[in-house]
């Protein structure tokens, strides 16, 4: 679909409509494309099966949280 300037000011509710979809708006400035408004790809939730999550998950240092940052910015005061 192609929308000029003035569409996307007084017709945003039904470009955003559009694009929710999943259609791509090119938008036209004086009959000229300037950019392209397409949907927005979701992220993906992190896996817990990936071999860098929870890496500190397992570390028997950092048990009692606060104490080990207590005991990392002990040298800073």
């Amino acid at each position: 679909m192609k929308a000029s300037a003035k569409d996307l000011r007084f017709h945003s509710k039904e470009i955003l409509e559009t694009i929710s979809r999943g259609e791509e708006v090119i938008i036209t400035y004086r009959g000229k494309p300037h950019a392209v408004m397409t949907p927005v790809k979701t992220e993906k939730s992190y896996d817990s099966g990936h071999n860098l999550f929870g890496i500190w998950k397992d570390n028997d240092e950092i048990k009692d949280v606060a104490g080990y940052v207590r005991q990392i910015r002990k040298g800073r005061y």
